[in-house]
C-alpha cells in the first residue's frame, strides 16, 4: 500500500498518519515543525504549500524530497513547471538589479561557482553597501526574511578567499570600508544631518535615566563581560557561570524587540532594524542559551562561546553607531518618555537601575489625566452597567493575561499588571504583527487569518516559561451575528493546575 500525501491536508494530519515526515520537514528548512506547541497549534491550520511560500522554500524541493522517500502526493498541486527554472533575466537597470539576480539564483539553490563566475563577468569590483541595499530591496517585494538572512552569509562567497570565514571576513570588511565611505560622503555633503544624528544620539547617551543612557549602560557591561570571558578562556578557566551570568543579555535584546525595532518599523518606516537585527538577537540568544545547556565544554564548545561573543560584540557596536543614531534622530520626547515608562517592565539587567527625573514627572501627569477621567459616566452593556474605573479594575483582577486586536490587526488593548509575555503600553494603536519578531510573524498572521475566514475559532498553545506551564489561548471575537471583530490572547499561568493534578496523583 503507498503512502500518500494529500497537500490540501494540514500539516499536524499529515505527521500523525506519517510522523517521519517531521524529520523529513526539518531537513529541509521547517525548523519549527519539532516544536510540539507550533505543530499542535499552527500545523493544524498549515498546509505545506503556504508553509513552502511562507517560509521562503521552493515546493518543488519539497515535493520532490518527499516523492524521494516514497510518498505519492496528491491534491491542488502547485504549478511546479513555472518555478523550475533557476534562470533569472538580468535587468540592464544597474549595479542594484544585477546584484538582485545574483542573490535569487544563489537563494534558488544554484550551485556557487556558477552564479560567481557570471558575477566576475559583470564587475571587476563591487561596493558591498551595493549588496546590503540589493537585499534590502528583495525584503521589500516580499522575498521572506529566513533567505534574505542566508543570503547575508551566501553573499559574502563572492568576495575573494579560501575557507568559509576568510570569505565572511573580508565581506564584513568590505561592508564596514563602504559604511564609512558612505559616510564620509554624507558629512561632505549634508554636514548638519550627519552631525545632528550622532550628536543627538550622544546628547541622550549622556542623560542620565534616558533609555539610551540605560541601553549604553548595560552595553558597557556586556563588553566588560565578554572581555573577561575571553580572558578565562585563554586561560583554560571554566566560564560556565559566566556564561549564565551573560545570558541577561537576552533581556536587554528583548526591550529592544518590544520597544525600539517596530516603533522604528511603523511609526517611520525604517524597517531595516526590524528585518535584520531583530533576527541577529534571537540568533544569538538562541544561541547562548544552547550553549549554556551544554555539558561537554570540548573544542567546538569553546568555538561556539568565541563565536557568539563576537556577534554579541558586533551588535553592541551596531547599537551604538547605527540603531542609537537612527533613533535619535526620529524619536519624539513623548515616545521617548514611553519607553522609559515601557522598560520599567523588564528584569533589571546587572541590576542596573536608571531614574529619568523629567519622563517620571510626565507618567505621573498622565495617570493624574487617566484617574480623572475614568470617574466619568459609566459603560452600558447586555449585561449590566458599571463605571469605566469598576471595568478596568475588574479586568485588572483576573488572573489571567489579556490582549485584544481589532478586526484591522490593531492592538486596541492590554490589561494592567506584572506580565510573563511583555506589553508595551507604547503598541496601543500599532499593528500587531509589528509587535512579534520576523520569525513568528507569520504564525500570528495565519492564526488571525484562519479567524477571519471562519476556519477555526481558538488555537489553544502551551508552552513552557520562566520553568512553568502556561496556556496560550487565542480566541476569534464575534459579534451576535457571527461577525468577526477581532483576536482576544489570554495567557493563564497553569502552575496551580499542575500541582493540584500532581498532589492527587501522589
Amino acid at each position: 500500500m503507498s503512502k500518500k500525501i494529500d497537500l490540501n491536508q494540514s500539516v499536524y494530519d499529515i505527521t500523525k498518519t506519517y510522523p517521519e515526515v517531521i524529520d523529513i520537514m526539518v531537513n529541509l528548512g521547517f525548523d519549527e515543525i519539532k516544536k510540539p506547541a507550533m505543530l499542535n497549534s499552527v500545523g493544524r491550520i498549515m498546509t505545506i504549500p503556504k508553509g513552502a511560500k511562507s517560509k521562503g522554500i521552493s515546493i518543488p524541493v519539497v515535493i520532490a524530497e518527499l516523492i524521494k522517500n516514497g510518498f505519492e502526493i496528491t491534491g491542488n498541486m502547485p504549478d511546479i513547471s513555472s518555478m523550475a527554472s533557476k534562470e533569472f533575466q538580468v535587468k540592464e537597470t544597474g549595479n542594484t538589479e544585477l546584484l538582485k539576480d545574483y542573490l535569487k539564483r544563489l537563494g534558488n539553490g544554484e550551485d556557487l561557482e556558477s552564479v560567481k563566475k557570471d558575477f566576475v563577468k559583470n564587475f571587476s569590483d563591487v561596493d558591498a553597501s551595493e549588496i546590503m541595499k540589493a537585499e534590502q530591496e528583495l525584503i521589500k517585494e516580499g522575498t521572506p526574511i529566513t533567505e534574505v538572512q542566508k543570503l547575508c552569509d551566501v553573499h559574502s562567497a563572492l568576495f575573494h578567499g579560501l575557507t568559509k570565514e576568510e570569505k565572511i571576513a573580508n565581506a564584513e570588511k568590505a561592508v564596514e570600508e563602504s559604511l564609512k565611505k558612505e559616510e564620509a560622503s554624507e558629512m561632505k555633503t549634508m554636514p548638519d544631518a550627519y552631525v545632528r544624528k550622532h550628536e543627538l544620539a550622544k546628547a541622550l547617551r549622556e542623560t542620565k535615566g534616558h533609555p539610551l543612557y540605560s541601553f549604553t549602560e548595560e552595553n558597557e557591561r556586556f563588553s566588560k563581560e565578554i572581555a573577561d570571558i575571553r580572558g578565562a578562556l585563554e586561560k583554560g578557566e571554566d566560564v560556565s557561570k559566566k556564561i549564565s551570568d551573560f545570558r541577561q543579555i537576552a533581556t536587554h535584546y528583548a526591550k529592544k524587540g518590544d520597544l525600539i525595532y517596530p516603533l522604528l518599523k511603523v511609526r517611520y518606516e525604517i524597517s531595516g532594524p526590524s528585518d535584520v537585527m531583530w533576527s541577529v538577537d534571537d540568533e544569538i540568544r538562541d544561541e547562548l542559551a544552547a550553549i549554556d545547556k551544554e555539558c561537554n565544554h570540548d573544542k567546538e564548545w569553546i568555538k561556539r562561546v568565541q563565536a557568539v561573543l563576537t556577534r554579541a560584540d558586533e551588535m553592541i557596536y551596531k547599537e551604538a553607531n547605527i540603531l542609537f543614531p537612527i533613533c535619535a534622530v526620529n524619536f519624539t520626547v513623548e515616545e521617548w518618555y514611553g519607553i522609559y515608562e515601557d522598560a520599567k517592565d523588564y528584569t533589571l539587567v546587572y541590576g542596573i537601575e536608571n531614574r529619568w527625573e523629567e519622563a517620571e514627572k510626565y507618567i505621573q501627569d498622565k495617570r493624574n489625566r487617566h484617574e480623572a477621567a475614568i470617574y466619568e459616566g459609566e459603560i452600558v452593556m447586555g449585561g449590566g452597567h458599571m463605571s469605566v474605573a469598576q471595568l478596568e479594575a475588574m479586568l485588572n483582577t483576573l488572573p489571567i493575561e489579556i490582549t485584544f486586536v481589532d478586526d484591522n490587526n490593531i492592538n486596541r488593548y492590554f490589561n494592567e499588571g506584572a506580565k510573563v509575555f511583555k506589553r508595551p503600553g507604547m503598541a496601543i494603536d500599532r499593528e500587531v504583527f509589528s509587535c512579534h519578531p520576523p520569525k513568528i510573524e507569520s504564525m500570528v498572521r495565519s492564526i488571525i487569518e484562519s479567524f477571519k475566514n471562519h476556519a477555526m475559532d481558538s488555537v489553544p498553545v502551551w508552552m513552557e516559561k520562566q520553568g512553568k506551564p502556561f496556556l496560550v489561548t487565542y480566541y476569534a471575537v464575534r459579534d451576535k451575528n457571527d461577525i468577526y471583530l477581532g483576536t482576544v490572547e489570554v495567557v493563564q499561568d497553569m502552575q496551580f493546575a499542575k500541582e493540584h493534578f500532581t498532589s492527587i496523583h501522589d
